[in-house]
C-alpha cells in the first residue's frame, strides 16, 4: 500500500529527546516500511527514517529556538504540498490535529487523523462540529469523551518497537519519573510518594520554556530532598536502563491523559506502574497486573509498598500482547482498508491489542 505520514514539525521524527507525537510517528512509519509498504514521511529536514522522507524544514521547529518566528507557516507549506501529491497515495495519515481540515474536506483522499493530545478544550468543539466529515482515530477511548459525537473510525493503542527496551526481572532500588515538569504531570505527588516511602526517586524530565516559572516557584526546592536526584531530559537511549532499573514508574498525573506513552514504556521494561486512575490510565493499565492505580497520595504510597507482589515478567508479556509496534500497524492497517472501501478481516487477536474498533 502507498501510505504518507504527515508528522508535526516541531521535533524530529523520531526526537532526538522529548517528543511522543513524533515518536508514534516514527514507530509506526518504520514498521511499515519494515512489512513492506511504500512510505513517503513528511516531516523536518533532520528526521531519520527507510521511508521516502519530504523534509518541510531544515530541521526541528524546537531546535530553531527564535529563529522561528511563526512554525505554523511550514506546516501551511506541508499540507499544501502533501496535498499535491495526494494521487501518490491511497492513505494519506495525518498527526497534525486539525490544520488540515480544510483542504483535505475538498479533495478526494482518503484521508486519516490521528487526535494525540487532549480535546477538552472549549475552542476544539466548533471545530470538530464543523468538520464532523473528517475521519478522527482516538489512541484512548477516554480521550474521545468531550466530543463524543466526533466521526471517531477507530481507537487504535499506540505501540513501540518490541526489541528497543530490554527487561529487567529484578527489581531496581529507585522510584522514577518520566516525561515533562508540568502542573499536570504533577512531578511533586511523585517527590511526595518518594518521601513517605523513603525509597529514592530519579526524575528524568524536561523543562518546556512555558513551564519554567511553574517550574523554579513549585518544584525547584523540592529538588534539594536528599531522596531526589534530578537527571533532567534523556534520549530514547538512556531510557532503557532508566526504567528497567527501577522499583517502579510513578505516573501521579492530574489531567486526562490521553493515552501515556511513558506507562507502556515502563511495561516494556518489566517495570510496573503506580498511576492516579485519570483519562487512559485505566485502559493502559491493567490494575494488580502491570501496576496499580490510584486516587490519591495514600493509595500511592500504600501501592508502592505492594509493588513486589507483582511479576515483573508478566509485565513485559502484557506489552508483547496488547502494545507491541506490530500490533498498532495491524490495528492502522485494518482502519486504511476501511477507509478505501475494502472489507476489514478480524484483526488477529494473539498479536491484535483491544484498542481498535472500526465503526461500521
Amino acid at each position: 500500500m502507498k501510505i504518507a505520514q504527515v508528522a508535526p514539525l516541531y521535533e524530529s521524527v523520531p526526537p532526538k529527546l522529548y517528543g511522543g507525537t513524533e515518536r508514534v510517528v516514527s514507530y509506526l512509519t518504520e514498521e511499515f516500511v519494515r512489512q513492506g509498504h511504500d512510505v513517503t514521511l513528511f516531516a523536518s529536514g533532520d528526521s531519520i527514517t527507510a521511508a521516502n522522507l519530504r523534509p518541510m524544514c531544515r530541521q526541528a521547529l524546537r531546535l530553531e529556538g527564535s529563529k522561528v518566528v511563526d512554525p505554523l507557516a511550514y506546516h501551511v507549506r506541508m499540507i499544501e504540498m502533501a496535498a499535491r501529491e495526494a494521487n501518490d497515495f491511497e492513505v494519506i495519515h495525518f498527526h497534525i490535529d486539525y490544520l488540515h481540515f480544510p483542504v483535505t474536506r475538498r479533495q478526494q483522499i482518503a484521508a486519516l487523523t490521528t487526535l494525540h493530545g487532549r480535546l477538552d478544550i472549549p475552542e476544539l468543539i466548533p471545530i470538530y462540529e464543523e468538520f464532523s466529515d473528517m475521519n478522527l482515530v482516538s489512541i484512548s477511548n477516554a480521550q474521545r469523551i468531550p466530543i463524543p459525537w466526533a466521526n471517531w473510525v477507530a481507537t487504535v493503542y499506540h505501540g513501540i518497537p518490541e526489541s528497543l527496551y530490554k527487561p529487567q526481572e529484578a527489581p531496581g532500588k529507585y522510584l522514577a519519573f518520566l516525561g515533562r515538569i508540568s502542573p499536570e504531570k504533577r512531578v511533586d505527588r511523585a517527590v511526595e510518594i518518594a518521601r513517605r516511602t523513603g525509597m529514592p526517586i530519579k526524575i528524568a524530565a524536561k523543562v518546556d520554556v512555558v513551564d519554567k516559572q511553574y517550574f523554579d516557584s513549585n518544584i525547584r526546592q523540592l529538588l534539594n530532598d536528599p531522596l531526589v536526584e534530578y537527571i533532567g531530559e534523556i534520549s530514547e537511549h538512556e531510557k532503557s536502563d532508566f526504567l528497567s532499573n527501577a522499583y517502579a514508574l510513578l505516573f501521579p498525573i492530574d489531567w486526562p491523559e490521553p493515552f501515556g506513552l511513558v506507562m507502556i514504556e515502563a511495561m516494556a521494561c518489566g517495570t510496573p506502574v503506580v498511576a492516579y486512575s485519570m483519562g487512559s490510565v485505566p485502559e493502559v493499565l491493567d490494575q494488580g497486573t502491570t501496576g496499580y492505580l490510584v486516587n490519591d497520595i495514600d493509595e500511592a504510597v500504600d501501592a508502592v509498598r505492594r509493588i513486589s507482589a507483582l511479576d515483573r515478567k508478566l509485565c513485559r508479556e502484557v506489552f508483547e500482547e496488547r502494545f507491541s509496534v506490530r500490533r498498532m500497524c495491524l490495528d492502522y492497517f485494518e482502519v486504511y482498508k476501511h477507509l478505501l472501501g475494502r472489507t476489514p478481516t478480524e484483526p488477529d487477536l494473539t498479536s491484535a491489542g483491544e484498542g481498535l474498533s472500526l465503526a461500521a
